[in-house]
């Protein structure tokens, strides 16, 4: 699952640092610094700023893997990098994809990762446990708002990355109920930098058919606006106005229906349009709307049935 390499035997790795615990990282002071700075020649206070350093074997791991990484054609799986590997592994997930993980404790992290070297803050960003899950699905699934932001601002964080169930941490952020506008900013962004018409490997579901069927109405506007293709189809043909309509959603179907290009009169694979599925859900009033939709379509600019243009991102 992991890449790693040997033991580098870099010096930086070597000893014990004063104050940092042996399993976690820490904020340490230097007692040099510390005592020298306490005031400016002027007599008044400083604040002496701490600084973080991971912990000596999260550390030591590290170099091992920046040591591997820098190896052209280094096996993924080494045996001599196992327990690095497992090591930085067990530390990532349990700082950074709990539900009572703190955004300042993984950005301390992150910074520390980077200052090793670029390839291992990419590496341990982008890595996955045995479900495929990575950070970022977890702290989506969990609301952590704050960490997603930390991940995104790496630069390196693969949004894209489906878990073994076919689902990116973009479809599951279709799911979330957001409450406050910074959050949502958050997933705009990630709506933004992520493909949001990916297909989901089980049910090819895309995150707009998701947010759709649990009425996410908030995020299926967010993800219309990032280009969410509405017509396309899951493996049963159905489309996300066919999952608006089964579920009862009036005001979804309004918003799906005035998409450029929305085609009202596909059909899934048992031969049933939208207007034949609100109908046997028993929400004649969605059937009714999406007639005079046909309707009109058919008195002005028809319905060609092609694939809508796809819409310019939002920038944030």
């Amino acid at each position: 699952m992991v890449d790693n390499q040997e033991g580098s035997g870099d010096s930086e790795a070597e000893g014990s640092v004063p104050g940092v615990d042996e399993k976690k990282g820490q904020l340490v002071r230097d007692p040099v610094k510390e005592a020298e700075g306490r005031k400016s020649p002027g007599g008044e206070a400083v604040e002496v700023k701490e600084r973080f350093e991971l912990s000596p074997p999260m550390r030591e791991a590290c170099l091992v893997l920046r040591t591997h990484l820098g190896r052209p054609g280094a096996a993924p799986k080494s045996k001599e990098t196992l327990p690095s590997t497992g090591l930085i592994l067990q530390e990532w997930f349990r700082l950074s994809s709990q539900k009572g993980s703190r955004a300042g404790e993984v950005d301390d992290h992150l910074r520390a990762l980077g200052e090793i070297s670029p390839a291992v803050l990419a590496h341990v960003v982008n890595l996955s446990d045995g479900n495929g899950n990575t950070a970022l699905h977890y702290s989506v699934s969990h609301s952590n708002f704050d960490i997603v932001r930390l991940l995104l601002d790496t630069g390196v964080c693969n949004v894209n990355h489906q878990n073994k169930a076919g689902y990116t941490a973009l479809m599951l952020a279709a799911l979330a109920a957001v409450e406050q506008e910074g959050e949502m900013a958050v997933v705009r962004r990630l709506f933004a930098m992520g493909n949001v018409n990916a297909k989901a490997s089980q049910a090819g579901q895309t995150a707009l058919m998701l947010a759709v069927s649990h009425g996410r109405q908030e995020m299926a506007e967010a993800l219309l606006a990032c280009g969410a293709d509405v017509n396309l189809q899951d493996e049963e043909g159905s489309t996300a106005l066919m999952c608006a309509c089964e579920h009862g959603r009036a005001a979804t179907v309004r918003l799906l229906l005035a998409q450029p290009g929305c085609n009202a009169s596909t059909v899934d694979n048992d031969g049933n349009d939208a207007v034949a599925i609100a109908l046997e859900a028993g929400h004649r009033d969605i059937a009714a709307l999406i007639s005079a939709h046909l309707t009109q379509s058919a008195g002005g600019s028809p319905d060609d049935g092609r694939d809508p243009p796809c819409k310019e991102k939002r920038r944030l």
